[in-house]
């Protein structure tokens, strides 16, 4: 494996609109690749970030941080609300973010000279990069959606068929999940092939949870 000497992979970076972490990529054969990785409400950068051990070596694995503070370590893409017993989003502090996430996207193309974006994340994450993928397909060449919904706020803002029809989408998700049950996969998966993308997608006997069998099957889809 081969790093670049002037990037530590431990070192929190604050040069773009996000502080993130970041593992350089080996030398690439063919387009320089980048996978951006969102962790979920109240974690922080290196909870994703754990996985890049297991992940490509020419794939540039990049881990931002969320910018809504909730606590000591503890960050988030924006709040939510379970009390009802249905997630209610602060919409304003999504939009926020997402423009964040887009702007960060594009710094990383230009700092890094990245050809192609994978946008994934956990929960909280993979909402924002279901938002991401389905309003800015241009932006990214894939989503992987571990354990997330997709917001009916956005689905207005959808682009069109034709824009969509290149996205690849990975869904994962547990049976068991009690945070953000099944059947919110089970809704994008309808709502994506409704959209003409045919997700790869992956239900699970698991929680709300990342297993090595999902990461198998990342690597697997990333080939």
């Amino acid at each position: 494996m081969v790093f670049r000497e002037d990037i530590k992979a431990d070192t929190l970076a604050s040069d773009m609109v996000l502080k993130y972490l970041v593992r350089p990529a080996s030398e690439a054969l063919g387009k320089r690749k980048a996978l951006i990785l969102l962790h979920g409400v109240g974690s922080h950068e290196q909870d994703l970030f754990s996985l890049a051990p297991y992940l490509p070596d020419d794939v540039m694995v990049i881990s931002p941080r969320g910018p809504i503070v909730l606590g000591e370590g503890r960050y988030a893409w924006y709040q939510v609300d379970f009390s009802s017993g249905k997630p209610m989003i602060n919409a304003g502090q999504e939009e926020q973010s997402r423009e964040l996430i887009r702007e960060f996207i594009s710094q990383v193309k230009a700092k890094y000279s990245i050809d192609e974006v994978y946008l994934g994340g956990f929960s909280q994450g993979a909402i924002m990069s279901y938002t991401i993928g389905l309003t800015q397909p241009e932006l990214v060449a894939g989503v992987l959606a571990f354990s997330g919904r997709i917001l009916k706020e956005i689905r207005p803002l959808l682009a069109s068929s034709d824009k969509l029809k290149s996205l690849r989408v990975f869904i994962a998700h547990g049976t068991q999940d009690a945070t953000l049950p099944v059947h919110y996969a089970r809704e994008a998966k309808v709502f994506l092939e409704s959209a003409g993308i045919t997700p790869a997608y992956h239900e699970l006997e698991m929680g709300h949870q990342l297993t090595g069998e999902v990461i198998a099957a990342v690597l697997d889809w990333l080939k």
